[in-house]
């Protein structure tokens, strides 16, 4: 039975990568901070699916931490066929800020995190002649709004630099790009989504099982939904000025 590893397992899209993905028959390795809470996730979902779930608490900002996950990842006699790179948080404040902590952290979690995560994995993966990587991104990393939006398109270009170099492995890696999705992300990190128009917001499970679907086919980036999908391509041959009248606009309104 293939094992798939999930960070940031306990909510949102990797609560429900997670679900989906026990619901295909994979054992889990379930990755998050809260170590009571991924339990409670963990029972939930071996009580429902009957596959196996294991836990592995870790704070991915402590580089420590997140190496522990990488020896999982590297693990040979225990493979994971399956990397779903998922931690992550949104940010509000503005590029200005004097304090850079929150900032600083971002990067640890959704860029050497993933840098060192998807590193592993390819290895590990490269060895065996097959596996499949997908790394959350976003389709922010597009526009550019704030330091959200630098995060995600370093995602997206590493995801596809990895693809690249994985290219004839067996190995294949997937940036998954969603616009806005219903989550609790948006309130964790008090950001004003109000003003987002109702047709404008996926489906976590729609998106997921989009994503799951663009992986096993290969495809390097995946952006759920015909909307998103069309949005993302205009933003994409748009002029660049355009973009960031666009993203100065979304901004303003989120504050």
């Amino acid at each position: 039975m293939p094992t798939a590893l999930i960070t940031g397992a306990t909510a949102g899209i990797g609560a429900e990568f997670a679900r989906q993905l026990a619901d295909r028959g994979y054992d889990l390795v379930l990755v998050a901070r809260d170590a009571t809470r991924l339990q409670e996730y963990a029972d939930s979902l071996h009580h429902e699916t009957a596959v196996d779930v294991e836990i592995l608490p870790a704070d991915l900002s402590d580089r420590e931490q997140t190496q522990q996950v990488a020896d999982r990842l590297l693990d040979q006699a225990n493979p994971i066929h399956l990397l779903v790179n998922n931690a992550g948080f949104g940010l509000r404040s503005t590029m200005l800020e004097p304090d850079t902590t929150q900032e600083e952290r971002a990067l640890d979690v959704m860029c050497r995190a993933v840098l060192i995560l998807g590193n592993a994995a390819a290895r590990a993966m490269k060895q065996r002649g097959r596996g499949i990587i997908i790394n959350t991104s976003s389709v922010a990393g597009i526009m550019a709004m704030g330091n959200y939006s630098a995060v995600k398109a370093f995602v997206t270009a590493y995801s596809e630099s990895l693809a690249a170099q994985l290219r004839k492995s067996g190995v294949t890696v997937t940036a998954l790009c969603p616009g806005w999705v219903h989550t609790e992300f948006h309130d964790r990190a008090q950001i004003n989504a109000s003003s987002i128009p109702s047709w404008a917001w996926i489906d976590k499970t729609v998106l997921v099982r989009e994503a799951l679907e663009d992986a096993e086919k290969g495809k390097v980036i995946s952006v759920p939904t015909l909307g998103w999908n069309l949005a993302a391509t205009a933003a994409r041959i748009a002029p660049r000025s355009i973009i960031r009248w666009i993203s100065g606009v979304i901004t303003s309104r989120r504050h």
